[in-house]
């Protein structure tokens, strides 16, 4: 049994926060204004994660109105998706997605940012692909005043037997 889960996330930028993509520290003078540290491929990916198996999303498991969560490296939010299609017994044949940025450019990121999503996911970085996109310029994002990512995953079950 196979199941597709689609994600989406997008935070503006403000001058002097951290940009934190895919789990890597990337140098420049603007990083994500939000509560976490506002990772748009890690929340997207974690999205797409919960959505395949049916199970809410990134802001219902992990709300920013709660304290606690503020500040957090997304790659907490990714691990708890990864347990819960684990423990509904999937588990991850491929992902695919971009991260759409003016700038910095990803492709030199890009590597880290595969690797670092197979490591928390435990599998093969085969397995994952990202693309680095500009919005050439236009809108919001094209100014360079916010960033988006949008990730497709496919799951498979881990079938036992034929009544599973």
């Amino acid at each position: 049994m196979f199941r597709v889960g689609i994600g989406f996330d997008i935070h503006r930028l403000e001058k002097g926060k951290k940009l934190v993509i895919g789990g890597v520290e990337i140098p420049s003078e603007y990083g994500f204004k939000a509560h976490s540290d506002g990772d748009i491929f890690f929340h997207a990916l974690t999205d797409a994660l919960l959505g395949a198996v049916g199970y809410g999303d990134i802001g219902q498991l992990f709300p920013d109105t709660e304290r606690k969560w503020e500040n957090t490296p997304s790659r907490v939010f990714l691990e708890e998706a990864n347990r819960i299609i684990n423990e509904k017994g999937y588990s991850v044949l491929n992902i695919d997605g971009f991260i759409v940025i003016q700038r910095p450019k990803i492709l030199p990121y890009r590597e880290k940012i595969i690797q670092n999503t197979a490591e928390i996911l435990n599998i093969e970085p085969e397995r994952v692909f990202i693309k680095g996109k500009t919005y050439e310029k236009i809108g919001e994002v094209g100014e360079g005043k916010a960033a988006f990512a949008e990730v497709v995953v496919l799951l498979k079950k881990e079938v036992k037997n034929e009544n599973d």
